[in-house]
Order: structure tokens, then C-alpha cells, then sequence
């Protein structure tokens, strides 16, 4: 099989990988059966933190949750991130370093939002058996905490005391640099009485209109929840399936839950060695994931700190790896994580030499290529061999005329005898395939390219399609190059027709993808049409006499 051939190949399997992948965001997600609920064990008097029972969905609880908007509203601020916090509720989150848009003056980006339409926050509530909530205060007079110039760190305190002696202090600490807010809650009994009680951590919001299509990157990104545990490591669920694909109820400790969207991510990360709850749960258009537990029971005189991460940012591989274990995870590659992240981290380099993404994009192709230099050099001897032959295979398709299964015959013979691999070409191209759909999601997940630039003027953000449509008139143009070079033995009148028409095809398909995936293929194919044409004079050789 020729090279030309391949590219027909390449195309019909990208064009049913991707369609697979749009009908596969729609079919039913086979539910998973739900593991047996904890019982309640005796802890009376003790300390000792345990996993709380699964609650009724869709119970009402025996205490109403205070208002939030009862509550005071502190602002806490490092370089990087401004939140609105209210020592229960997360209610409001700018990421300072990422723009709505590329225009001056665009806001940040706004992940969570106290605004009804686009609802989105984080909880985090200690309650009594009873299910009286312990209400947080701010400690001292401050409203406004802005990271101090030379400061590694700024803080918000809250306090909370219950008549009967309970005491709650909270502490918020947002490193200089950092997207994860840490949570530290100190729980005392001063009183003469036993409490019992735990904390509810959730996320909750009102999921975002997502435009649905092959070509729409945020299509193809999570839209739901995810979580992980140490056992089942990461699974996820789209907003649409939490409720119809069953209740989670799944016992955890040293994981986490999350609620994703395209480029960003919030994540509850409790204490690694405190079990909790994790349960999925919808009320109308709100959807939420919870995390609850520990489950503590304080006598009097005894005490217990609880600790929580709560990352509110963009999905940046080495800051998500070094928060907790397999928050990484969270950047969402599909079934071609095993590619996805050693491109990542292999771009990641390239754009250190380069300082653009463009750049270290077109790097990329030149280490593959130079990685996979001796498949096409054993590709391009086998096609030299074929178009030497291409008299002979002539002749027999005008000796068989119209019987094609005595020709195929024939030339399999003449294949066979002059020890001609047909599929010698194949390999290098079938091998750049899943390349190419990992360094599709890549492009996809990596927050770093978002409205990252190549060419200024040009190309101002390689996660969107090139504006002028110049990258997809090269590639068809390479393409139809390729095609000149590339001898096409034994193909049928209607066989040639396609592919002379693949070009065309390919260029139409490619205006509508990202331009940084659509570099990616314009150099691979240039280069490669360069390695064609200085192997074809390398292994060229007088044709074979028919």
C-alpha cells in the first residue's frame, strides 16, 4: 500500500475517531452499582474521626442552613486570585492572571459566582447531629486581606461558639503563587456536654451552556464532576448523569471531588487521613458533589483539627500534581492519557527554549519525526522498490483487463517475488494517528496554550481555528504535493479520483480545528514531504524493464 493510500486511511480514521468520540459524549455511561452504606459505630466520648452514614437523597434537613447572605462577606486576595469568602461558603473567585478575553482591558475569568444564572461555590459546614449548623464570624474588624508586598502567604480568620460550649476556629491561607486555598478547622468542646457532628464539604453549581459539535473544543472537555480515591482512582460524571446514573455513596479517605470545566477546576481535597462521604446530587438546576466526613464525637475537654485543600484555578499539570495525589488527573485526556501527558510535559519543555507555544509546537514535530526517522526511511525504500516496479504492475493490469482478482493475484505474486512490503508505508502514519488525537486534547486540556499566540496578527490564540484560513490551505497544498511524489500503483480510476480529492477534503476539515493542531500537521506534513523527496533520490532507481 502506497503512501497516498495512507492518507485516505488517516483521514477516514480520524474523521470515525472523532465522530465515535461525539456520539460516545451522549450514550448512557453504564451505572456502577453502589457499595454497601457504613453503619454507625459506637464512639461515645472519644475523639475519634469515622466516616458518616449516607444521608436520604433529597431529605430536608432537621435545621435550616443560614442564609448566606446573612453572613459577613470578607475579601482575601494573593497575587493570583481574589475570592469573597464567608467563612462557610466560597462565593465568589477571580483568577487575576486569566483574561475573559484577549481584548484590553477584559475582567478575569470568574469561576465561582454568586449570581443566580451562573451559580457556583464551595461549602464547607460543620453541623450537629442535631442539624444545627456552627455559624462562623469573622475574627476582628478586617474585610479587605490583600497579600502584603514580600508576604509568603495572607489570612482570614473565622470563630464560631455554640451556647453549650462548642467551639469552631477556621483559618483560610492563600499562598503567594497558589490556586489552593487551605483550610484549617480546630474543633474544641469547653462545655460539660458530649457533641457529635461533622462536615459537609460540597461544591454546587449551575452548570454552564456547553455548544455541542466535533469541531468545539470545550465540547469535548468534562462538563461535570470528577473525583478520586485511592482505590478506584479517577472516574467522573457528567452533570446530566447524576442523578440517572445512581447515587455514588462511596467511602474515601486520601481523595477528592471536583466539579470541571473546560480549562478550569474546583476541587475539595480533604485531610489525606480523614475518611468522608462522596455523593452526587442534583435539586433542580443545581448540581453538587459532596465530600462529608469526618464524622467526629467530642467529650468534654477533647479537641480535633480537621484540615482541607480547596484549589480554585486552572488545570496546571505540576501545580495540580504537587496539591494532592492524582489531582493531575483532573486535566482530562480520555483514552489517550498514556500519550497526552508525556506530550504535555514534552511541549512543556520545548515552550522553556522557545517561550512560544507556536514554536514549541513545530519542536514537537521535529522530535517525533526524528524518533520515528528509521519506520520512514524503511517506508520510503519500500516505495522507491514500488515505483521501480510500477512498469511491471502496469503491464499486468493490461493483461488482466477487467478481472481484478487475477490482477490483485498477480501483483501479490510480483510482491511476493521481488520481496516488496505493500504495507511498508503504513506504519509511520498509523503510529502518528493516536499522536495526533492525544496532541488533540493536549490543545484541548492545556490551559497554558488558551489565547497563547504564535505569529502576532496572525495567529493570536492556537486553541482557536486559524482566522484567515492560511493553515488549512498549506496543509491541502502539502497534501497535493505529497500526492505528485508518491507513485499510486495499482489504484482504480475511482480510487485516483478520491484521492485527488483528499486535499480539498483535509483542508475544508482542517479551517475548522485549532491552529496549533493544525501546525502540528502542516510541519508534519512538510517535513515529511522533505523526507520523501531526499529519500526518493537516495533509494531512486531505474525502473524495471516490463
Amino acid at each position: 500500500m502506497t503512501q497516498t493510500r495512507t492518507f485516505l486511511i488517516l483521514a477516514w480514521l480520524m474523521v470515525a475517531t472523532l465522530l465515535w468520540m461525539e456520539w460516545g459524549k451522549e450514550r448512557d455511561a453504564a451505572a456502577a452499582p453502589a457499595p454497601a452504606i457504613p453503619t454507625a459505630t459506637q464512639a461515645v466520648g472519644t475523639a475519634t474521626p469515622r466516616i458518616p452514614v449516607a444521608s436520604v437523597p433529597g431529605a430536608t434537613p432537621a435545621v435550616a442552613p443560614v442564609a448566606a447572605a446573612a453572613l459577613p462577606v470578607v475579601r482575601l486576595r494573593n497575587d493570583v486570585l481574589a475570592l469573597e469568602l464567608n467563612g462557610r461558603d466560597v462565593t465568589r473567585a477571580e483568577l487575576l492572571r486569566y483574561k475573559q478575553a484577549r481584548d484590553t482591558g477584559s475582567p478575569p475569568v470568574v469561576l465561582f459566582d454568586a449570581d443566580p444564572a451562573r451559580h457556583f461555590a464551595a461549602h464547607s459546614a460543620w453541623r450537629g447531629s442535631d442539624g444545627r449548623e456552627l455559624v462562623l464570624q469573622p475574627e476582628g474588624s478586617a474585610r479587605d486581606i490583600v497579600l502584603a508586598d514580600g508576604a509568603k502567604a495572607v489570612e482570614a480568620r473565622f470563630v464560631a461558639t455554640t451556647p453549650t460550649g462548642v467551639q469552631l476556629r477556621r483559618t483560610f491561607t492563600l499562598p503567594r503563587g497558589s490556586y489552593a486555598l487551605r483550610v484549617r478547622d480546630e474543633l474544641a468542646n469547653t462545655g460539660s456536654g458530649t457533641w457529635a457532628g461533622d462536615v459537609e464539604r460540597r461544591l454546587e453549581r449551575v452548570p454552564p451552556v456547553v455548544k455541542s459539535g466535533m469541531t468545539n473544543p470545550e465540547a469535548f472537555s468534562l462538563n461535570g464532576a470528577a473525583w478520586w480515591s485511592p482505590e478506584e482512582k479517577y472516574e467522573k460524571r457528567k452533570y446530566p448523569k447524576f442523578v440517572e446514573d445512581g447515587p455514588l455513596n462511596l467511602e474515601v479517605t486520601g481523595g477528592w471531588i471536583g466539579l470541571s470545566q473546560h480549562y478550569f477546576l474546583a476541587a475539595w481535597i480533604p485531610q489525606k487521613d480523614q475518611g468522608a462521604l462522596y455523593s452526587l446530587g442534583a435539586n433542580g438546576p443545581l448540581y453538587r458533589v459532596d465530600a462529608r466526613g469526618p464524622h467526629v464525637t467530642l467529650g468534654p475537654g477533647q479537641q480535633i483539627g480537621s484540615d482541607a485543600t480547596l484549589w480554585v484555578g486552572p488545570k496546571l499539570a505540576d501545580q495540580l500534581e504537587a496539591t494532592a495525589p492524582g489531582l493531575e488527573r483532573a486535566m482530562d485526556y480520555g483514552y489517550f492519557t498514556p500519550l497526552s501527558q508525556p506530550i504535555h510535559w514534552l511541549l512543556t519543555q520545548l515552550h522553556k527554549l522557545t517561550h512560544n507555544w507556536g514554536w514549541a509546537i513545530v519542536l514537537l514535530v521535529v522530535v517525533i519525526k526524528l524518533l520515528l526517522y528509521p519506520l520512514s526511511a524503511a517506508q520510503y525504500k519500500s516505495m522507491a522498490k514500488m515505483r521501480k516496479f510500477q512498469p511491471r504492475i502496469e503491464q499486468l493490469k493490461e493483461r488482466y483487463g477487467d478481472d481484478k482478482q487475477k490482477f490483485q493475484m498477480a501483483m501479490l505474486e510480483l510482491y511476493k517475488k521481488e520481496k516488496i512490503n505493500p504495507a511498508g508505508g503504513c506504519l509511520p502514519i498509523l503510529i502518528q494517528m493516536p499522536v495526533f488525537l492525544a496532541l488533540y486534547y493536549v490543545l484541548l486540556e492545556g490551559v497554558e496554550l488558551r489565547q497563547a499566540p504564535w505569529i502576532m496578527g496572525w495567529v493570536n490564540d492556537l486553541t482557536a481555528r486559524d482566522p484567515f484560513f492560511i493553515l488549512p490551505v498549506v496543509n491541502g497544498a502539502v497534501m497535493w504535493l505529497t500526492q505528485k511524489m508518491t507513485p499510486m500503483v495499482g489504484m482504480d480510476p475511482m480510487q485516483k479520483k478520491m484521492m485527488q480529492m483528499m486535499p480539498l477534503v483535509m483542508a475544508v476539515m482542517f479551517a475548522f480545528f485549532p491552529a496549533g493542531l493544525v501546525l502540528y500537521w502542516v510541519t508534519n506534513g512538510a517535513l515529511g514531504m522533505l523526507q520523501q523527496w531526499w529519500n526518493t533520490k537516495r533509494y531512486a532507481e531505474d525502473p524495471a524493464k516490463a
